[in-house]
């Protein structure tokens, strides 16, 4: 089973960057596809960055274009979320996951669940 470590969550400043750590423990990560989501206080569940399994195809969502950037290192078996200019509106739970469907990226942020879940950690951005 996955276990996140969640690691790099905590408050900042806008504008200030941020890195968020997933390692998995029990799969390997290159045998599926990562993805990151988020929620925010009182929002659904949103697909903010995901990357396809041997394509290495990447998603992000439009309010994190240019922002983010997802990571998948198989020999360290971790996925990371690295985040700059972040906003007031980025506050949120992150979680890694990780699915072994096949999805292209797009269609897995779209929310076609995902095989294992990691713990989530809070992001809160205040200006």
């Amino acid at each position: 089973l996955m276990a996140a470590a969640g690691v790099g969550g905590g408050r900042v400043q806008a504008g200030e960057s941020l890195t968020l750590s997933c390692a998995a423990s029990g799969i390997r990560v290159a045998d599926y596809a990562v993805a990151w989501f988020r929620q925010a206080p009182g929002k659904g569940r949103e697909g903010v960055s995901c990357m396809s399994t041997f394509e290495y195809t990447e998603y992000y969502a439009d309010s994190v274009k240019g922002r983010f950037t997802i990571s998948r290192n198989n020999a360290r078996n971790t996925v990371d979320l690295i985040m700059s200019d972040l906003k007031d509106e980025d506050t949120a739970v992150y979680y890694c996951a990780v699915d072994g469907r096949g999805w292209p990226a797009s269609l897995y942020c779209a929310g076609r669940g995902s095989d294992y879940w990691g713990k989530g950690t809070l992001v809160t951005v205040s200006s």
